[in-house]
């Protein structure tokens, strides 16, 4: 059953001892809404706008870059929590997205067990290593659990996903909401994905916003649209990007146009 000594703590806490302001997190509150693979065309779309990058897969439990990208690196998360390598030795180039990645354990959740304080030392070596890149990207788990939170923590801009199921506009509430009570102030974007068109994604968008600004009073603003695109599902399926395989589809243009907006604030 669960008790109280469980759940996150709501009570605000103190900002954390460092913050990587060019490092971006990329959550969701569930799984399922694209996450993964928004972290992967967002890395490779602020490479070919011409900054350094580092993808960073920081699911501990369900470590699933890699997957996507049909690669087999020989270094891994799992060789820096058991003491062989440094984060930085840990980095594999990713030739044909031109950026970094740093993977997880894909089908072992030894990872998402770690101790706190390890857990936090992680998270301070990820600041360190942001200097670096221009851009570090981190995939985060799903859901509110510590090794997120913990991530999440160390991200100057949080990039939320979420679709148009009630289960994921709830869920992406709830990590807001923890997010802000944990971390007051942290700048939260909303991206609104698999959407059947831009003007019904913004529409999913207000309906998460009058949320947070009636109970939270936050106003975390829309990152972007990305719409339903079946040729995300092709570039997954072949194990490929999707700017490398369909460049000029929707959701590749969506993501770029995402891109483009951030790097102007």
């Amino acid at each position: 059953m669960t008790t109280a000594s469980d759940l996150p703590s709501l009570a605000p806490r103190p900002a954390p001892r460092a913050k990587g302001r060019n490092v971006m997190a990329v959550a969701s509150g569930k799984g399922g809404v694209g996450k993964t693979w928004f972290s992967i065309t967002l890395a490779h779309a602020l490479s070919r706008a011409g900054r350094k990058v580092l993808l960073f897969d920081g699911d501990l439990g369900l470590a699933n870059v890699d997957i996507q990208l049909g690669l087999m690196p020989k270094t891994d998360l799992g060789s820096v929590v058991a003491g062989r390598m440094t984060l930085n030795q840990a980095c594999v180039p990713y030739t044909e997205g031109g950026f970094d990645i740093l993977a997880g354990r894909s089908g072992s959740g030894t990872l998402a067990n770690i101790p706190l304080s390890r857990l936090q030392l992680l998270g301070d070596d990820l600041v360190v290593l942001s200097n670096s890149y221009d851009k570090v990207v981190v995939d985060l788990g799903a859901g509110v659990e510590k090794t997120t939170r913990n991530f999440a923590q160390q991200a100057g801009t949080i990039m939320v996903v979420t679709t148009d199921e009630p289960t994921s506009l709830t869920d992406a509430y709830a990590f807001i909401k923890v997010t802000h009570m944990e971390r007051p102030g942290t700048d939260m974007r909303i991206v609104v994905n698999m959407a059947n068109s831009t003007r019904e994604g913004e529409r999913i968008y207000n309906t998460l916003l009058k949320a947070c600004e009636g109970f939270l009073k936050i106003s975390p603003q829309l990152a972007g649209v990305i719409r339903r695109d079946l040729k995300v599902r092709e570039a997954i399926r072949n194990q490929t990007p999707i700017l490398t395989r369909s460049p000029n589809s929707e959701a590749a243009a969506d993501v770029e146009a995402i891109v483009e907006r951030l790097l102007r604030t």
